[in-house]
């Protein structure tokens, strides 16, 4: 008598029983002098002494059952073959609905002995890696494949965010629309036939192999999105903003052979840039103490403290000639303190400044007529005049602070700018009017 596994846990994946034809389940008999095809028994008929034709109740037989361990004494040959299906149909790391499938282990203990014996088993270790080379050793000039960014932003479909994210899907690692997103146009009409000629066979290899190339650029331009985390854009930007305005200037201008010198690379290429802006700053200082004799840091800082007291006087000398400008217009001087006013509070000025330089400021935008106006309040309606913004737009642009700050709890106004790409002047009147609204709070 042996004990052999079956193909599968199915009964109806196997022949019927040749005495009273009714589905086999395990454990059955199998005759190991008739054959082939497999003469196959249940139990009940097995005892009963079944015999048919050549078949004799003498004949020697086998128990074939799968209610044996095989990697795991707690875990016999049908639980694993249970397991290695029930993962296949839920998918990899969906261990609650593989344990519910399998109906006889809990989602821990799938998990662990999968992860034990089919991932980290050292007997697979050298296949797997035989394997894996062979593959890459014969896709080694097919397309780059796309992993997903680390941990991107999630944003919902159609918003302002997903828009900066060229439509980009953190679920499924793909954009909505792709580089060059009609190229399989080309490819749909193509069909290979036995009467094609020489001539036509080698044109349309010609196409597939256009198309292959144009592939393999959609997925270069991936993994320059991925190597150098464009995806997150904001966090792109907080990245940047680290550098001085000059550095900053550098970092767009070289931006474009990011692709050439790679990730790494390019961030070594700025930052040694970086540090070259600093010596030059820090040189550029030293000299200044020279010029002036200091040859000490100690006197180095008494300068510096008498320049700064220097800078502040000149500032208030210039804000008093201003004022001298406007002394002799009352009404240029009431705009004028209405100005500073906003500024020691900390807003942005609401009245416009008459100045010497000859230009009119623009006039009020006529929003008569204009979708959306019916929507805005009064104020709203004054705000949009004054800064000749639709009203329209400026409910796209409240909506998306709005959102920002009840996601954020708060808002600074570097993130609106980030959010709301118009003039920066712009948008700061209109994120001081939302937070005077009460429609948003400050971070």
């Amino acid at each position: 008598m042996e004990r052999l596994a079956s193909f599968s846990n199915d009964p109806f994946d196997k022949p019927p029983c040749r005495g009273c034809s009714s589905y086999l389940t395990e454990p059955y008999v199998k005759c190991a002098e008739c054959g082939p095809p497999a003469f196959l028994l249940c139990l009940q008929c097995f005892t009963r002494g079944f015999e048919y034709k050549k078949h004799q109740s003498d004949h020697t037989y086998e128990i074939m059952t799968s209610d044996f361990p095989v990697l795991d004494p707690n875990w016999t040959a049908q639980e694993e073959m249970a397991l290695l299906e029930a993962v296949m149909d839920c998918g990899f790391g969906n261990w609650q609905d593989v344990a519910n499938q399998m109906c006889t282990k809990s989602k821990e203990e799938c998990e662990k002995h999968y992860m034990k014996h089919f991932i980290n088993n050292p007997l697979f270790a050298s296949t797997l890696l035989n394997l894996k080379q062979a593959e890459e050793a014969q896709h080694n000039e097919t397309a780059i494949p796309f992993h997903p960014a680390d941990d991107p932003p999630r944003p919902t479909f159609d918003s302002l965010l997903s828009r900066d994210m060229a439509g980009y899907m953190p679920a499924r690692a793909d954009f909505v629309e792709e580089f060059d997103n009609y190229a399989e146009w080309d490819l749909r009409d193509i069909d290979f036939v036995e009467d094609d000629s020489d001539i036509l066979h080698a044109l349309k290899i010609a196409v597939v192999d256009i198309y292959h190339s144009r592939l393999k650029e959609r997925q270069r331009r991936k993994k320059i999105i991925r190597d150098h985390g464009l995806i997150n854009l904001r966090k792109f930007q907080i990245l940047e903003r680290r550098y001085p305005k000059e550095v900053q200037d550098l970092y767009e201008t070289m931006r474009r052979f990011a692709r050439i010198l790679g990730p790494v690379e390019h961030d070594k290429f700025i930052e040694s840039h970086a540090l070259e802006f600093e010596l030059r700053r820090e040189i550029k200082r030293l000299q200044e103490y020279r010029a002036a004799g200091i040859t000490n840091f100690c006197s180095a800082r008494t300068y510096d403290h008498l320049k700064k007291t220097r800078d502040e006087e000149r500032l208030k000398r210039t804000m008093l000639s201003e004022v001298l400008q406007y002394i002799q217009d009352s009404s240029a001087c009431q705009q004028w303190l209405s100005r500073q006013a906003d500024i020691d509070s900390g807003l942005t000025p609401t009245v416009p400044v008459p100045s010497n330089s000859g230009r009119r400021s623009a006039p009020p935008l006529n929003l008569t007529g204009l979708p959306g106006t019916e929507k805005l309040n009064e104020k709203e309606k004054e705000l949009c005049q004054m800064v000749r913004l639709v009203p329209g737009a400026y409910l796209e642009y409240k909506a998306a602070l709005v959102n920002e700050c009840n996601k954020q709890g708060g808002l600074r106004l570097a993130q609106a700018r980030a959010l709301i790409k118009i003039d920066v002047n712009k948008t700061r009147k209109i994120y001081d009017f939302l937070i005077r609204e009460g429609y948003i709070t400050k971070a």
